[in-house]
């Protein structure tokens, strides 16, 4: 995607590789559903035709030949906040929906098709002209936490994929509070930097689950100076380190030859204020490394430094959320709540927001974290 916006870099909420699934379309007689949210990019293969035509790489509809509209149901891998979403027609020509919308929901629990058919849906794209063959990509402006996005075409077609990218937000009823991954995308930590990704993101390095292959992880080009690339990462809470996971798993002629960590409280730009948590560490290829960290300063933010470059799989930095930490992810999760889900959290209203910091939480929130 030429020009793509800024927001295009954040992590696909509803990516299968996140957990993500297609509940429910009403129709999808030519191709699956469940191509929407395949993590790769859509491809097509000429005369390759099955029992019902050209076979597509997408989510296809028939020719409707009465009123109505084409939808399907996406529950988020990740809920989190949503700063855009590419509507990707590839390959679909003269078989494209001429516009689009989006909803989304937030709701407790893991609902059936049919009860998210009666939640209560917030229009978060409205009905939207479309480019066939074309990643067509949407600013959403909202600060709601949403689970499950529902997807409308208009009034038939193909969509190659639907990317909802945006900020992970956890639930932390879900966080054990005494030792978690807080690097972790599905924890709310997120790659906010690095200094290159030739050939693939650094997002990756706090995916969910090992990689599967070389391209799950985060790769950069090949350095011809003395420097050395690095990542930029901001915790999902304020804690302490304990036990870094460097895992250089099938990068084998292509690792860095060393690593190293560094930590600080906020303020990222005074470079007095980063404290080191892993010295420069000799890497093996192919492997999963784990080192005791120990040291107790609290941290925001992480540095990792590979030298010279390469390629690593997973990142994972377990440690304890300080009691700063586990009030920011309770507040920062209420307080990006759809109104309705916050009641049903509550079993009442749920008050003013945002929570103010400098006060106690309420009741029936300051007990959330798992012990």
């Amino acid at each position: 995607m030429t020009d793509a916006p800024a927001w295009t870099a954040l992590p696909d909420l509803a990516s299968r590789r996140l957990g993500g699934a297609v509940l429910w379309a009403n129709d999808e007689f030519f191709a699956e559903r469940e191509n929407l949210i395949k993590p790769e990019a859509p491809r097509f293969d000429t005369y390759t035709f099955g029992h019902k035509g050209q076979v597509y790489d997408g989510w296809e509809t028939r020719r409707r030949r009465e009123p109505g509209v084409d939808q399907a149901v996406v529950r988020l891998g990740v809920p989190g906040v949503v700063r855009g979403v590419v509507v990707d027609t590839a390959f679909f020509t003269g078989n494209y929906p001429p516009e689009a919308s989006v909803e989304a929901c937030g709701v407790e629990g893991y609902p059936s098709p049919e009860e998210l058919a009666s939640a209560q849906w917030h229009t978060i794209l409205s009905r939207s002209a479309l480019r066939g063959d074309h990643a067509n990509a949407f600013d959403v402006d909202s600060d709601r936490r949403w689970t499950h996005v529902r997807l409308t075409i208009h009034p038939d077609g193909g969509v190659a994929r639907l990317r909802v990218h945006g900020d992970p937000v956890a639930d932390p009823r879900l966080l054990p509070g005494a030792v978690l991954d807080l690097a972790a995308l599905a924890n709310g930590g997120q790659a906010l930097d690095c200094s290159n990704m030739f050939y693939s993101r650094p997002s990756n390095l706090i995916a969910p689950g090992p990689a599967a292959v070389m391209g799950e992880g985060w790769e950069t080009a090949r350095r011809r100076d003395s420097g050395n690339d690095w990542v930029l990462l901001r915790l999902a809470t304020e804690g302490v380190v304990r036990l870094a996971e460097l895992d250089t798993s099938h990068f084998k002629g292509n690792a860095p030859g060393w690593a190293s960590l560094s930590g600080c409280l906020g303020a990222i730009e005074d470079p007095d204020a980063w404290f080191t948590l892993l010295p420069r560490t000799r890497l093996q290829p192919d492997t999963v490394h784990r080192f005791p960290l120990s040291g107790d300063r609290p941290a925001t933010h992480v540095r990792l430094d590979v030298y010279p470059d390469g390629g690593m799989a997973r990142l994972r930095l377990h440690g304890r959320p300080t009691e700063d930490g586990r009030r920011h992810l309770i507040g920062h999760w209420f307080n990006q709540l759809p109104a309705e889900q916050a009641r049903a959290v509550l079993g009442a209203e749920p008050g003013p927001r945002p929570l103010d910091a400098d006060q106690p939480l309420p009741e029936a929130l300051a007990g959330l974290l798992i012990d």
